[in-house]
């Protein structure tokens, strides 16, 4: 039981909140293009009239449904962190907002009827698989580090798949493009009609199951010692999540971080006790998304910036505090990288990948139109031709060389940090180099295209530094690392979310960017990525032996004259060059720098010397394959190559988290 005292801390601790919500609220009533002062609206909403139609069909739908989604993610979160007693826990970070977008999207693609009559259940499937896969994936011990980056894994996953379903029937899903990013707008009540119900009656059995949560968080031995029925209390407490996550992203779309900050502002208030927490938790949510809101608004009068994009570039900086705080308790060095030596002479590994490589670039020049050419055509010498060579060519080749970057960025990035998740997408390189090129694009549309590379490399250094910087004491551990990348990340899509918005770009032309596209890549592009492999690839060689001496430690490495940390900085320097140069050519490709390595060290080991020239070329090979299937599986239209390289290569990196 709570003390007297304590009880009424919380009471005034909610009264507060209440009255922060009852002002926020005014305020993001006042918002829009009809500006009215709250004085305005405080006196003429109660008479019939333009501001009563105003207030009352369009804005006040939005206050209240900000408030109950707010709340039901807030709520959602409470228990997620309570039941897999991890603090990095919520909808959007076990991937259940992903999967119920996905099915929301899969449902309007493929049984439009279904969507329009059972809204609700489609979103609960998706949130439902989502959690059964993370579940399945982390094993019964539920470590909160493993949980954590497996749900967001498994949350990339499922994006990728709704961004090429997005991308492949786009007529059908036009329009969804801001409440895909998450978003508060209502043309009327219905969504608050339909929400309602479904979120109060989450929250009441979140409520009801307080007691036993209370319990429970004494851990499960205890409990069932005390006679609780853990799996149903357990049970209950994912259904509500499940029940409040699908409820939101039905109706506002995936909004995530505010599930994540919520419940630990409140317990970082005092509050004790799952009922307590559970009815501040709600309180809170619900007034953080309607700032999120109110913000989003104000950077953009007259234009709907997406909330969810704010509440990732608000909730980014407390995710890092979070994981740095998991990272530190949970981590586990690992210095070794490791790789199982194929019996094969390295000269026939070397000829076999060439060999490959220009088997699989003549096929890709032979594509086109849906159909390869044939006998005939080669001997008519058809890949001459003016279009071959004007439009393939240098696709392919730009192709080849930014996979060629992205591995060799892999290699190095994992060799200076003995992480072996380290690449050029987890440590947010890529978004933090697709930021920056969407910021110097927005801002500066008049400046010449030659400088994009460079606001690109401007954006990745800023996410590395963060990460390394954060990290250092830690000696750059990889699950702190890899952690701390995903928050970085996070951010940095917000921002480029933010900019599509801005821009006023088309759905199709940004869902491609933003997936990773060679799509029309001309000769000058390739021009920009080819100067740039010339110049960091053969830096990068000299740093073999390196890289080699690395492995042995950095007292090892010290103590036989190595300047490790010039070393360090001279390796993720030209790092983040390569990812930065790619990313603004063909967009955010990644796990090339993750999938090539570890391929290639199954094969030869972890030197460095027959690392490094396979890595590239199967590097190269990866994304020109891509490229091709992206080409092939449904033409004419076109999936981009970096969606299809995170649909593949999503599975090895879950395989990759539970194997370390």
């Amino acid at each position: 039981m709570l003390d007297s005292t304590t009880r009424r801390k919380s009471i005034l601790l909610f009264g507060g909140g209440f009255l922060l919500l009852f002002l926020f609220s005014l305020l993001h009533l006042s918002q829009g293009q009809a500006g009215y002062s709250i004085m305005t609206l405080l006196t003429e909403v109660w008479s019939v009239g333009r501001v009563q139609d105003v207030v009352v069909g369009l804005r006040l739908p939005r206050v209240v449904i900000g408030i109950l989604a707010g709340g039901a993610l807030a709520v959602a979160g409470v228990l997620l962190q309570t039941i897999t007693k991890n603090p990095l826990a919520s909808a959007s970070t076990l991937g259940m907002n992903a999967g119920a977008h996905l099915f929301v999207i899969g449902s309007i693609v493929f049984f439009p009827g279904t969507l329009g009559s059972y809204p609700f259940l489609v979103a609960f499937l998706g949130a439902a698989t989502a959690a059964i896969l993370v579940m399945m994936l982390v094993g019964k011990a539920m470590e909160p580090v493993r949980v954590a980056l497996t749900g967001m894994v498994v949350a990339l996953l499922f994006s990728s798949v709704t961004g090429s379903l997005q991308l492949i029937f786009e007529n059908e899903t036009n329009g969804l493009f801001l409440w895909g990013a998450g978003t508060l707008v209502q043309l009327d009540w219905s969504g608050v009609q339909f929400a309602i119900g479904l979120i109060l009656l989450g929250v009441i059995v979140a409520l009801l199951n307080a007691r036993s949560l209370d319990v429970l968080t004494l851990g499960e031995d205890v409990a069932t010692s005390l006679g609780q029925p853990v799996a149903r209390v357990k049970g209950l407490a994912w259904v509500s999540a499940i029940l409040l996550a699908a409820t939101t992203v039905s109706v506002v779309g995936p909004i995530g971080f505010v599930g994540l900050i919520a419940p630990h502002l409140v317990r970082m208030m005092g509050i004790k006790g799952h009922r307590a927490i559970l009815l501040h938790s709600f309180l809170w949510g619900a007034i953080l998304l309607i700032v999120a809101d109110i913000l989003a608004r104000w950077i953009q009068p007259g234009q709907e910036i997406p909330v969810g994009a704010m509440t990732a570039l608000i909730g980014g900086p407390w995710l890092m505090y979070l994981a740095y705080k998991t990272g530190r308790k949970h981590s586990r060095r690992q210095t070794k990288l490791g790789g199982n030596v194929v019996a094969a002479p390295f000269s026939l590994l070397v000829a076999g990948s060439v060999a490959l490589a220009l088997g699989v670039f003549l096929l890709s020049v032979s594509y086109g139109a849906g159909s390869f050419f044939s006998l005939q055509d080669w001997m008519d010498k058809a890949y001459l031709s003016p279009f071959v060579w004007q439009f393939r060519v240098p696709r392919i080749i730009t192709a080849f060389v930014v996979g060629m970057l992205l591995a060799m960025c892999g290699v190095l990035l994992q060799g200076v940090l003995r992480n072996p998740l380290a690449d050029p997408t987890v440590l947010g390189i890529t978004s933090g180099g697709g930021a920056g090129a969407m910021v110097f694009l927005v801002l500066f549309p008049a400046a010449s295209i030659q400088f994009l590379p460079f606001a690109a490399m401007i954006g990745a250094t800023l996410s590395i530094a963060i990460i390394l910087l954060v990290t250092w004491r830690s000696n750059w551990e990889p699950i702190l690392l890899a952690l701390m990348g995903v928050a970085v990340s996070a951010v940095g899509a917000a921002i480029i979310q933010i900019m599509v918005v801005k821009a006023k770009m088309g759905v199709a032309p940004a869902l491609a960017w933003l997936a990773g596209s060679t799509y029309a890549k001309s000769w000058s592009e390739l021009q920009i990525v080819f100067l740039m492999a010339c110049i960091t690839i053969p830096l990068g060689w000299l740093l073999v032996r390196k890289l080699d001496l690395l492995a042995f430690g950095d007292d090892v490495s010290t103590g036989l004259g190595m300047n490790v940390g010039k070393t360090r900085i001279m390796a993720i320097g030209l790092g983040v060059a390569m990812g930065a140069a790619s990313v603004s050519v063909v967009g955010t490709i990644g796990f090339i720098g993750l999938l090539a390595p570890h391929a290639v060290r199954r094969l030869v080991g972890v030197e460095h010397r027959r690392l490094i020239p396979l890595s590239l070329l199967l590097g190269g090979i990866l994304l020109v394959a891509a490229d091709l299937v992206g080409r092939f599986i449904l033409a004419p239209k076109e999936i981009p190559a970096g969606l299809v390289v995170a649909v593949l290569g999503t599975p090895y990196i879950l395989y990759l988290l539970r194997k370390t």
